[in-house]
């Protein structure tokens, strides 16, 4: 019995050496635009939720994120606004297509909140911008491919989820998070046209359609629009960035900046650090209450704004 450890071990390297001599089996190595935006989203949203508890891990995950950005905006996106859909041995193929720029856009703008860097919010806004131009449909929806693509026999236009989410449903969830930001109506008119369109199918097929079922609701509930004006490094701007993160509150948006006045940002405008502290202002769909300087009163204010929320983590006071 002593010797079996040893013929298991001498077994493995038999079948590793037969192995080798196998052909091996193809590698699809290419990155797609949409794929990295779903990562780039995963990664930005661990970082902001791990801040607090596990900043190397936090740290980690937005540095993933950004490395994952920048090549893909650097290779994939040119110089006039075009999205191409992959990228491989250094080359950029194929036209982008919704879900390239739904997912990239999502993926973006969660690495703005995480990061605080207005280049992020900037290129995703002009991936949504060209979502309006090129993809909509006027019956409502978007198209698969944009109106730049190959002619095809008819455009397709998929609606439903499937392995990976509705591009559709994602481009109403990016245009609802950008009207929050911007006040610009004609992002959700395009989004509340969209989820009309899918309502009966919705309401029959539930489990097909999660997340526009996510989507309504940020289209129904209340939005919290949550304005900081304050240094990155100083402690009581991340005192006030910490307490926005406290607990599930998904139909918020989350702006910061030392200079309100450079920014491309229009929630951020007329926003003043009053008595040159780190100030926050909390509205509910664009009605704002008077800004506060501390995280309890930012608590307070969140909680008039919104009501308490589910999954309250750390200390409450």
């Amino acid at each position: 019995m002593a010797d079996v450890p040893a013929l298991l071990a001498d077994a493995r390297a038999h079948l590793l050496a037969r192995r080798a001599d196998r052909p091996q089996p193809a590698r699809d190595d290419k990155a797609l635009a949409a794929w990295n935006g779903l990562a780039i989203a995963a990664l930005a949203d661990a970082a902001m939720q791990l801040a607090s508890a596990d900043p190397d891990g936090a740290a980690r995950y937005r540095d993933a994120a950004r490395r994952a950005a920048e090549t893909i905006v650097g290779g994939l996106l040119a110089s006039d606004g075009t999205l191409a859909r992959s990228w491989k041995d250094g080359r950029a193929t194929g036209n982008g297509v919704l879900e390239d720029h739904a997912f990239l856009a999502e993926g973006l703008l969660a690495l703005y909140e995480a990061t605080g860097d207005e280049r992020w919010f900037a290129i995703a806004r002009s991936l949504a911008d060209r979502m309006l131009d090129h993809f909509a449909d006027p019956a409502g929806g978007f198209f698969d491919t944009g109106d730049d693509h190959e002619r095809l026999v008819t455009r397709p236009k998929d609606l439903q989820d499937n392995a990976i989410p509705s591009g559709n449903a994602t481009a109403v969830a990016v245009l609802l998070r950008l009207e929050a930001w911007t006040g610009e109506g004609r992002y959700r008119a395009a989004a509340t046209a969209a989820l009309r369109l899918v309502v009966p199918f919705v309401v029959r097929y539930p489990t097909g359609f999660a997340q526009w079922l996510s989507a309504m609701d940020q289209a129904l509930a209340p939005v919290i629009e949550i304005a900081i004006v304050g240094a990155p490094d100083d402690p009581a701007t991340a005192g006030l960035v910490a307490e926005t993160r406290r607990g599930y509150r998904p139909n918020q948006v989350v702006s910061v900046s030392p200079d309100p006045g450079a920014s491309v940002v229009p929630l951020l405008a007329d926003r003043v650090a009053v008595g040159g502290r780190a100030t926050a202002y909390v509205c509910r769909s664009f009605t704002c209450r008077l800004p506060v300087g501390d995280p309890d009163a930012l608590r307070a204010r969140l909680h008039e704004a919104v009501g308490p929320v589910a999954g309250m983590v750390g200390p409450t006071g």
